[in-house]
């Protein structure tokens, strides 16, 4: 099945420091495409994959589950590790969640985490039905879009594969268990104002992990997709100042910081 136009996979060579990015659950690498751009133009080795099932239809969805998107999240940082002396990892909602996993799984592998708007839980009513009714009905409304700019745009999936989200919800049990094994120094940004992932995710994962060098930004005026979206320039340059600050070992330990 082609791949939808913008939605391809993202890879740059660079230096010795190597970043991985995971987009979010039914969208693609665009989102988060003018990130890994950023970090590649500083001389980052980047990468950007497609999890199965994306960045093409969501009926292809149906057949995948967080099993085959977390494989292709870890082969890729094992790829990484192979070339580069560190590397960094780092996603958006979903993809947050993948990130945070690949720390708690790799430890002193992955040298720090950075996560926009991480998803911790399926939220609704309707997340408690999801055993029987994937079996009833196949998908719900679309997750994407959700961008305070205009004119901005996601590309994704216009529907939610019920399988698929079941699947997520089962997935971010497993990741929630896993996270006070993430020690690694940690960069959070959130919205202030986020329509798909509440706050309360930030501060469940804030609150369970073990890291010490931990900071948290409070974006004022984006939305979830807040890569896409009006304070995209801080997430980057935010997210420059972290990596090139571990990477040359310059900075503080043991320390919680709040923006």
């Amino acid at each position: 099945m082609p791949v939808l136009p913008g939605a391809e996979p993202y890879r740059r060579e660079g230096g010795e420091t190597g970043v991985l990015l995971c987009h979010g659950f039914t969208g693609s690498p665009q989102s988060l495409r003018p990130w890994a751009a950023y970090l590649a133009e500083r001389g980052h080795t980047v990468s950007l994959p497609l999890l199965p099932g994306h960045g093409t239809r969501w009926e292809d969805m149906r057949l995948t589950g967080w099993q085959d998107w977390y494989a292709e999240v870890d082969r890729e940082l094992r790829n990484l590790r192979d070339r580069c002396t560190r590397v960094f990892v780092g996603g958006l909602s979903m993809g947050a969640t993948l990130a945070l996993r690949l720390a708690a799984k790799h430890g002193e592998g992955v040298a720090g985490v950075l996560v926009v708007n991480p998803a911790n839980k399926v939220h609704g009513l309707s997340a408690y039905t999801l055993p029987v009714s994937r079996h009833l009905v196949r998908t719900a409304p679309g997750i994407v879009g959700d961008i305070a700019k205009e004119g901005a745009v996601e590309i994704g999936y216009d529907r939610v594969p019920l399988h698929a989200a079941h699947s997520l919800r089962n997935f971010f049990r497993l990741a929630d268990g896993e996270l006070p094994q993430v020690t690694q120094p940690l960069l959070l940004l959130r919205s202030a104002q986020d329509h798909t992932v509440p706050a309360a995710d930030s501060a469940r994962i804030l609150s369970r992990v073990s890291s010490t060098d931990v900071t948290e930004i409070v974006l004022e005026q984006s939305y979830h997709v807040a890569t896409l979206d009006h304070d995209a320039d801080r997430i980057f340059e935010q997210s420059i100042g972290f990596i090139d600050r571990l990477a040359t070992g310059v900075g503080r330990e043991g320390t919680t910081a709040r923006g």
